[in-house]
């Protein structure tokens, strides 16, 4: 899915400061040291405010540097207070879990969100610089000593806001100061067998997929764009199953269900992609400044395998070298490129067209040819010299044999 300016800027807050894959991880703890409340889940934020030239719709996710509110987080005391989880981020934000339980269960009594419109980073042009509190009741939930877990995701909508919890693992009144074994799954990830199914013959491999489609992204920041990129992207998986039988899966990214966001510096440029399979996938681009060269530095993925040993698979390499071009100029392979990530990921990049940093009036520069395609190139060439030499010989050939046979005739 391709992420234009003007317009379409509200889209490229999405991810917005997510520039590693990691989920955010949140522990509170009483004073003896012990912990009580636990939460790993991402967070995405929908919603609209007030600008002087409309009501403006906009899309953000709760950065890495998110941190828990100890002086308004609690463990709660019995018969007086519930537990607390208080996050908070940017310029005064804070999102509030507030815990409650009864003799079986335990769940968020309320969420609130508290949103300080002064933040011209996340609310740029707003009408209004003060602060707006939402709240709602929530559907998560869980048996007393279980955690919660939902990896679809769970939505709370909380007046103008809705919030997106994405791979959730929560828990509160913790005994062991870590999660518990068992867990209680959200309805959204089921519906769940109530009998063991029978265990299925092992599948032959699947056919390879198809050529992913291709798609253009466009990112651009302060000073404009900074990265333009056309391809088709498939990603390869090592993982052990449950079965404990260790397989290889091919996936094709899908433009029309991918979401794009990405960020501009003056040393990474970064493009992020998600889907409903894919919690990130990161691009990263660097440059050499003594070369004046840019390249692909850095591969991350996050995403879900239902079927896997361990469903939560994370690969990253910060030090890549693919894709490379001068500052100015374009990178461009038509032929299948092969970007080796870890031993268990690698990404397959189709017909890729990329150019980093330094783009002038949105459009692509000087193309750079890849080695895969100046090789190609060179084949029907070589062919072609190698024929018209043949041809050459044959001719040579012939002529020298013409003259040696009337060389042996004599005038009578």
């Amino acid at each position: 899915m391709a992420v234009p300016g003007g317009a379409r800027r509200p889209l490229l807050l999405l991810l917005l400061g997510l520039l590693h894959s990691a989920l955010a991880i949140f522990e509170v703890k009483n004073g003896n040291g012990s912990v009580c409340i636990m939460a790993d889940f991402s967070a995405a934020f929908q919603m609209n405010y007030d600008t002087k030239s409309g009501s403006k719709n906009i899309t953000f996710n709760l950065p890495p540097t998110a941190k828990v509110l100890n002086s308004s987080s609690s463990c709660g005391k019995e018969n007086t207070s519930d537990p607390r989880l208080v996050i908070a981020f940017g310029g005064g934000h804070k999102l509030t879990f507030n815990f409650t339980r009864d003799a079986d269960h335990y769940s968020v009594q309320r969420l609130s969100f508290v949103y300080n419109l002064s933040d011209t980073h996340i609310f740029p042009n707003a009408s209004f610089k003060d602060a707006k509190t939402v709240e709602s009741v929530t559907d998560i939930k869980a048996d007393i000593d279980k955690k919660y877990r939902c990896v679809k995701g769970t939505q709370v909508h909380m007046g103008n806001v809705t919030l997106t919890l994405r791979e959730a693992t929560i828990q509160a009144y913790l005994s062991n100061n870590n999660f518990s074994k068992g867990e209680t799954r959200c309805k959204q990830d089921g519906p769940f067998p109530t009998t063991a199914p029978p265990v299925p013959p092992s599948p032959s491999p699947s056919p390879e997929p198809e050529s992913p489609s291709v798609e253009k992204y466009n990112v651009s920041g302060s000073n404009g764009t900074c990265l333009l990129a056309s391809m088709g992207l498939q990603l390869n998986l090592t993982y052990e199953r449950k079965d404990n039988k260790t397989v290889t899966r091919v996936f094709n990214v899908n433009p029309n269900k991918t979401w794009a966001n990405g960020t501009c510096s003056s040393s990474q440029v970064t493009l992020d992609l998600r889907s409903e399979d894919i919690a990130l996938l990161v691009f990263q681009f660097g440059m050499n400044a003594s070369s004046s060269r840019f390249f692909l530095q850095e591969i991350q993925l996050n995403m879900t395998l239902a079927d896997a040993r361990d469903p939560h698979f994370r690969a990253s390499n910060g030090s890549l070298m693919a894709l490379q071009a001068t500052l100015g100029n374009s990178y461009k392979c038509n032929a299948q490129e092969h970007v080796q990530v870890t031993k268990a990921f690698s990404v397959n990049i189709f017909k890729v067209w990329v150019q980093a940093f330094k783009v002038e009036d949105g459009k692509f520069g000087s193309v750079e040819e890849c080695l895969l395609d100046e090789d190609s190139m060179l084949i029907p060439v070589a062919v072609g010299g190698a024929l018209a030499g043949l041809v050459l010989t044959v001719l040579i050939a012939y002529l020298v044999g013409r003259k040696r046979s009337h060389a042996g005739y004599q005038t009578i």
